[in-house]
């Protein structure tokens, strides 16, 4: 079992999340870290998936969307949909979420911090 889930931020959340996440001791990559700009949100999310990381991000209705696909005959390593706030609020609220729950626990759900 993994304590933590490794994560991957969407193009879409700030870069400063990632660091604010990465000093709580998080293991965090983020899109451009990765050369994936401007892939689809599918495409980001089954990457994510490839690299065993629960995708963060702003956009709430394509990510609902996707979970409902992935429900159906897929996995995904989890996908958390946090409101755009300002980074630290949006750090907080995912650091409270992945602290409270295992890497297991966030396999397959769609959460929202």
């Amino acid at each position: 079992m993994t304590i933590f889930a490794a994560l991957y931020t969407d193009e879409d959340m700030s870069a400063l999340v990632a660091v604010l996440l990465r000093s709580r001791g998080l293991d965090v990559t983020t899109v451009p870290e990765q050369a994936t700009l401007g892939r689809t949100d599918r495409e980001q999310l089954k990457f994510a998936t490839s690299l065993g990381r629960c995708i963060l991000t702003h956009n709430r209705v394509d990510f609902e969307r996707l979970h409902l696909e992935y429900v159906e005959d897929k996995q995904h390593s989890g996908i958390i949909i946090v409101p755009q706030k300002n980074a630290y609020e949006v750090a907080g609220r995912i650091g409270i979420l992945v602290s409270a729950l295992t890497a297991d626990e966030i396999m397959n759900q769609l959460l929202y911090a």
